[in-house]
C-alpha cells in the first residue's frame, strides 16, 4: 500500500512538473496599431520627462486596452485609453482596473518580450558648437527603424504571404524595399546569433536581445559586402548600429548570388519564451508592420566611417545600460 501511494505521488509530481515546464506562451497575434502605439508611448514618455507623481507604463495601457477590445486593434478605441487616463489622474491605480481582466497577464507577458526596452532611460553623444561631444542623458524611445535616417524605403502588410521557393510556405516578416547599399540598422541592442549565408535569406543576421525574448532576423543582405566592418558571431551590437547593408542575396544554396527580384531587406522579430520553441516547428514569429510604422520617428543617423571600404557608422553614439 505505501508502495502504491509512493508511485501515485510521483505520477503527480510528475504531471506537476510537467505542466509547470510547459507552462508558457505558446502563440502570439500581435496586431497593435501605430497609432494606438504612439498614443501610449507618448503618455508614457511625457510623464517620466515630467514633474507629475503618475508615471505610465505604456506596455500596461497597451495590454488593458487589448483586453478592452479583444485583442484586436482594428476595434480600438482611444476613448477607452482617455477614459483610463482620467480615472487614473484622479488617484486611482493601474491595478484597480486589471486585476479582474481575464487576459490582461497574458498580453501584458506577450507586449512585454516584444516591447521591452523599445522605451526607457539611456544617454546619447551630441556634438555641440565648439566640436565636443557631451553626453545627454534621456528618457525616451531607444529602439531604432531597421533603415538609417535620410535613406528612402518602402513597404506594405505582406505578413503571411505565400512564398514558394524551396516549399510552399508563408513570409513571416516585412519586407523593406530600397537601394542596394542602404545601411542597416540594428533596431535593439543585444548578442549576434547568427550571420552567414542561409538560402533562404541570403547573406542574414540574426540578433538576439539581451533580455533573449527577441531573435531579430535581417536578411537579403548586399553580395559581395554585406555586413558592416569586422562583424562576427558572438559580438555585442547596439540599438543604432551598423550592422549590414540592404542587397537582394538569398533564393539558393550557392553562397553570394542575387536571386531576389527586387532589393530588399527582409524584417522579422521572433518571440521566444521558452528555449524549445528556436529552431522548431514551434516558432512564434509576429506581424512587424505596425512595429516599422512606430519606429519611423526614431532613425539613426550615419556616416561614411571608411571611404576606402565604403563602411558606414553611426552618427550619434548612444549609451546603453544595457550594454557594458
Amino acid at each position: 500500500m505505501l508502495f502504491l501511494s509512493i508511485l501515485i505521488f510521483i505520477s503527480f509530481a510528475k504531471e506537476d512538473n510537467e505542466e509547470k515546464e510547459n507552462n508558457y506562451i505558446k502563440w502570439v497575434d500581435f496586431n497593435v496599431t501605430s497609432e494606438a502605439m504612439n498614443l501610449t508611448a507618448k503618455l508614457d514618455i511625457d510623464s517620466h520627462n515630467s514633474n507629475s507623481e503618475i508615471k505610465y507604463n505604456w506596455i500596461e495601457l497597451l495590454s488593458y486596452l487589448a483586453c478592452k477590445c479583444s485583442g484586436n486593434f482594428d476595434n480600438f478605441k482611444k476613448s477607452d485609453l482617455d477614459n483610463l487616463i482620467n480615472e487614473l489622474q484622479n488617484g486611482e491605480t493601474i491595478e484597480k482596473f486589471t486585476k479582474n481582466l481575464k487576459y490582461y497577464n497574458y498580453y501584458y507577458e506577450a507586449y512585454s518580450a516584444v516591447l521591452s526596452n523599445f522605451i526607457g532611460n539611456y544617454s546619447i553623444e551630441i556634438l555641440d558648437k565648439n566640436g565636443q561631444y557631451i553626453l545627454t542623458k534621456k528618457y525616451g524611445i531607444k529602439a531604432f527603424l531597421p533603415i538609417a535616417k535620410n535613406y528612402s524605403f518602402s513597404h506594405y502588410d505582406d505578413f503571411g504571404k505565400s512564398r514558394s521557393y524551396g516549399f510552399q510556405r508563408t513570409h513571416l516578416g516585412n519586407d523593406l524595399m530600397g537601394s542596394i547599399g542602404t545601411p542597416i540598422i540594428a533596431v535593439e541592442s543585444g548578442t549576434i546569433a547568427h550571420l552567414g549565408w542561409n538560402q533562404y535569406g541570403g547573406w542574414r543576421i540574426g540578433i538576439r536581445s539581451f533580455d533573449g525574448k527577441k531573435y531579430y532576423y535581417y536578411a537579403h543582405l548586399r553580395k559581395n559586402h554585406p555586413y558592416a566592418e569586422n562583424l562576427k558571431e558572438g559580438d555585442i551590437v547596439k540599438a543604432g548600429d551598423v550592422i549590414g547593408y540592404l542587397g537582394m542575396t538569398g533564393y539558393s544554396i550557392k553562397e553570394n548570388v542575387n536571386n531576389i527580384n527586387v532589393p530588399h531587406l527582409h524584417f522579422g522579430i521572433q518571440l521566444i519564451f521558452d528555449e524549445s520553441q528556436v529552431d522548431s516547428p514551434n516558432e512564434i514569429w509576429i506581424n512587424v508592420y505596425e512595429i516599422i510604422e512606430f519606429l519611423k520617428q526614431n532613425r539613426s543617423e550615419v556616416y561614411m566611417s571608411n571611404k576606402e571600404s565604403k563602411d558606414y557608422s553611426r552618427k550619434f553614439n548612444l549609451i546603453d545600460e544595457n550594454v557594458e
